[in-house]
């Protein structure tokens, strides 16, 4: 009898314990799925933002492959001086050095000239001439530092604010909480342009949704053929038939959502509705023909071409027209060697373009609206690569520049330190997570409250560990 009953209560404490833990997973998997109901109808959410903006939108510009520091923004006389000698092993000593471990290290000055510019004096590279001239417009960042060493991690690290694949980008997580100002468009639009050495791929998921519903994603518009593909009708389908169409097909998904409340459904039904008005706002968006030529020959672009010249104009054009958040990358920073040619080469396809913008855009009175930040996923070394050939520089980590304009940022100032020959950030020291903190304040959002339950875990942009927005760098 005894037996018996400690089998039975055996068996019963299993059997609870089985059905307590199926009762928690379904309660997490409906927290989960009423959070991603939560992120579809909440466009924008009700509670953002959570204090008065100072920028509405938000222009990324990627130069990526990682542009040193060096020859651009981050002058170093004692690297100069040391240029050839041995690199003292102080400095890398159990560092992370991405294809120069077990080399022999030696300096590798600055290559090109630096000179102070504008009123606040900032001390920019000869080799970006237009930019220098914006040199009170802009805010230098010296001490950026970051997590991951080679290029699509670092990528992952700089749009998503973690090296896990799979979690939402920063688009994303703006689009989510501010929702888009335009009906017509993308609140999120991505574009690319290549010119330099070794242009590196960049996988779309760089601009996904990750756990958030898909009307969030990047919306990548090419460069050949049509900008969006399948935005234009069939052949032999006028604008009235598609009208049609889509009013039936969002009629099915309709009865469809009112059985299983999905958010991608609700997703699909807006998505239709959005190519549909995309059909007549993406061709006037890429029709140049209303831009007077000065502006056309300040960018150096004649037609939507995949330039990045002429993607720095169509994202002026997209944030006239609402645009959310706008992605250019530029691929071709790699310079791991031939450093003056390619450096001479991105720098001839950017500098002209990136100044322009903020041209453009200041007197448009846009740039107080537009935070515009300019820098690629990492830095590189101080050091010299390259045997026989001429040299370059490798990946780097520890520290590496960026600058932001417009948006509520303070122009004419430099933040941040590296050490003297430019190999780690020193004073003010900014991770990739301030760096994000920093652009969702001033787009009014709190980066700690920016969250969305997902797997039981509150989850944010800027992630658990501890970021700070750079308050000395807001005017």
């Amino acid at each position: 009898m005894n037996l018996q009953r400690q089998i039975l209560r055996r068996s019963f404490l299993q059997a609870s314990g089985v059905a307590l833990g199926h009762t928690a997973l379904a309660h997490l998997m409906n927290q989960d799925a009423q959070a991603s109901t939560r992120a579809f109808d909440a466009s924008p959410l009700p509670d953002l933002p959570h204090f008065a903006a100072r920028a509405k939108h938000v222009i990324f510009l990627c130069m990526a492959g990682g542009p040193s520091h060096l020859e651009t923004f981050d002058f170093k006389p004692k690297l100069a001086e040391m240029d050839g000698q041995p690199m003292p092993e102080s400095f890398t000593a159990g560092q992370p050095i991405a294809q120069l471990q077990g080399q022999q290290l030696k300096c590798l000055g600055p290559q090109f000239k630096f000179r102070r510019h504008g009123e606040s004096g900032q001390e920019i590279s000869d080799i970006l001439p237009k930019l220098a001239e914006m040199a009170d417009d802009l805010c230098i960042i010296r001490s950026m530092h970051t997590d991951q060493i080679n290029h699509d991690p670092a990528h992952t690290v700089m749009n998503t604010g973690t090296s896990i694949s799979g979690r939402p980008s920063m688009g994303a997580w703006i689009n989510y909480g501010l929702g888009s100002e335009t009906d017509n468009l993308p609140g999120f639009v991505v574009m690319t342009s290549k010119g330099g050495r070794n242009p590196q791929p960049i996988a779309s998921r760089q601009w996904g949704s990750g756990f958030l519903p898909s009307r969030y994603q990047g919306v990548e518009f090419y460069s050949n053929g049509e900008p969006v593909h399948y935005v234009g009708n069939p052949a032999g389908v006028n604008r009235d038939q598609q009208r049609e169409l889509i009013d039936s097909v969002n009629a099915l998904n309709t009865l469809r959502n009112q059985q299983v409340r999905n958010p991608e459904i609700e997703t699909r039904i807006a998505q239709y509705e959005l190519a549909f008005r995309m059909q007549t706002s993406v061709p006037e968006l890429l029709d140049f023909s209303d831009e007077p030529q000065h502006v056309l020959d300040l960018y150096g672009a004649q037609s939507p071409d995949g330039s990045f010249a002429a993607n720095c104009l169509m994202a002026r054009r997209m944030v006239e027209r609402g645009v959310r958040f706008v992605h250019l990358y530029h691929r071709g920073w790699d310079h791991h060697g031939d450093l003056v040619p390619y450096m001479e080469t991105c720098c001839r396809l950017c500098d002209g373009p990136s100044a322009a913008l903020i041209q453009d855009l200041k007197q448009r009175d846009l740039l107080k609206d537009t935070l515009i930040i300019w820098g690629g996923e990492f830095g590189r070394t101080p050091m010299f690569q390259g045997k026989g050939q001429k040299p370059g520089r490798d990946h780097h980590i520890q520290g590496f520049s960026m600058w932001m304009a417009g948006g509520g940022v303070r122009g004419g100032t430099t933040y941040g330190t590296t050490d003297e020959l430019g190999y780690a950030a020193e004073d003010n020291r900014v991770h990739v997570r301030d760096l994000h903190a920093t652009m969702l304040h001033t787009l009014g959002i709190d980066h700690r409250k920016l969250a969305v339950k997902y797997q039981g875990l509150d989850f944010r942009l800027t992630g658990v560990e501890p970021a700070r927005v750079l308050k000395e760098v807001l005017a």
